[in-house]
């Protein structure tokens, strides 16, 4: 036991010493605020998908919190090309400031407290210490004036356009956006105003996807802008929770900024893509004459069956046009073959044409109605799909050999 006394004693000086350190002791608070837990897990859950797992720059894990003294809380974060600030209310603010502490850290740590606690954050020199119920944690901090912002400049053109519509726009063309990074022109959603429209176009080269919306009131004149894949997933996630709600859109040719009101008025802001999107509007057929029309369930799902023995290297899928009725098949050396039989409308000549069956039963999955309009025009050429002409979705897909 005599061996233990001093170690102990040792132990417990360290202990009550590192107790002193780590409480208010002898450093002020440069931010103190106390948060229900499920109003910043929500606001958490938003801004730290835009947070890279994997940074070089350390203070780019980072959100920023800034606690003002009329009790609310901003939250923000970027990876130096898009950035989100979202606003929330603290239950009190004890010491206003701004501080930076690690974002998926303080999510994690935000999922697993207990529901219904509040959290007490209290940031001081270079570190917060994080109280709820009985959990207590100590996180670094970096100072907040090593934070990144993204400076916006002028934003000339400025519209509202309903976040159901704006979904409906993202939903119906995102798909064929492409991830090759060295056509990085193509890696996000085009938007350009023609006429009295405003027109959201995505293509990979295999697939184009286009939606058409009434001109909003103050996008005349706008320039062409192409927004990148990322910006359009958050922004996507951010709409579900403000669905009833208008979007203002405030953009410049290389920057755009979406404005979604509600309680919490998150505030995304984006570089846009430094390129040109190709002029798409020559891809899109205007003399197929061979109309096919089908049920688009059934045909996705007939699409998904045969599907079922294609192999990489065989992704397509024949249909065989003939009146009133096509025939899918697929033929796979490795996994023998497949076919299916649907009724259909047809009443031009026999036709054989391949497709990509996932790219096909992309199109497929965005069309609501009981109808699918197939424009075809031969084996080789581009082939128009929508739902009918009235419809603001428009779909074009190339066809592979078979």
């Amino acid at each position: 036991m005599s061996h233990t006394g001093p170690a102990l004693e040792r132990m417990v000086r360290a202990f009550a010493g590192e107790r002193f350190q780590s409480g208010k002791g002898d450093e002020e608070s440069v931010m103190k605020a106390t948060i229900e837990r499920a109003t910043l897990l929500r606001c958490l859950s938003h801004v730290q998908s835009v947070v890279e797992r994997r940074n070089t720059i350390p203070i780019l894990s980072n959100v920023l919190i800034e606690a003002a003294s009329d009790g609310s809380l901003r939250i923000m974060a970027t990876d130096l090309d898009l950035q989100v600030v979202e606003r929330l209310s603290a239950v009190s603010v004890e010491t206003a400031g701004a501080i930076t502490v690690s974002a998926h850290l303080l999510f994690d740590i935000a999922r697993k407290l207990p529901e219904g606690s509040q959290v007490s954050l209290d940031a001081a020199e270079n570190r917060m210490v994080i109280n709820a119920g009985r959990a207590r944690f100590t996180l670094p901090t970096l100072p907040r004036d090593d934070f990144p912002v993204i400076v916006e400049g002028e934003l000339p053109t400025s519209f509202e356009i309903p976040a159901e519509t704006l979904a409906q726009l993202i939903d119906r063309t995102r798909f064929a956006i492409s991830t090759e990074e060295t056509r990085y022109y193509l890696n996000g959603i085009f938007l350009h105003v023609s006429d009295d429209e405003l027109k959201a176009a995505a293509t990979d080269g295999h697939r184009l996807a286009r939606y058409t919306i009434a001109r909003p009131e103050g996008a005349d004149g706008m320039p062409d802008v192409i927004v990148p894949r990322k910006c359009v997933a958050e922004l996507r996630k951010l709409l579900e929770e403000a669905l009833d709600k208008n979007v203002e859109v405030d953009l410049s040719a290389s920057k755009i900024r979406f404005t979604l009101g509600g309680e919490n008025d998150v505030v995304l802001t984006s570089k846009l893509i430094d390129g040109t999107f190709p002029d798409y509007t020559r891809v899109i057929p205007t003399g197929n004459d061979k109309l096919l029309r089908v049920d688009p369930k059934s045909f996705f799902e007939g699409v998904d069956r045969v599907a079922t023995i294609a192999t990489e290297k065989t992704r397509a899928v024949k249909m065989a046009v003939e009146h009133d009725k096509v025939t899918l098949s697929v033929t796979s050396p490795d996994n023998g073959n497949a076919a299916e039989e649907l009724p259909a409308e047809y009443g031009s000549e026999g036709l054989e044409i391949g497709f990509n069956a996932n790219y096909l039963k992309d199109i497929l999955g965005q069309i609501d109605g009981d109808t699918v309009e197939i424009h075809l025009a031969d084996a080789g050429a581009p082939t128009l799909i929508r739902q009918d002409e009235k419809s603001p979705s428009l779909y074009v897909l190339m066809p592979m050999r078979v």
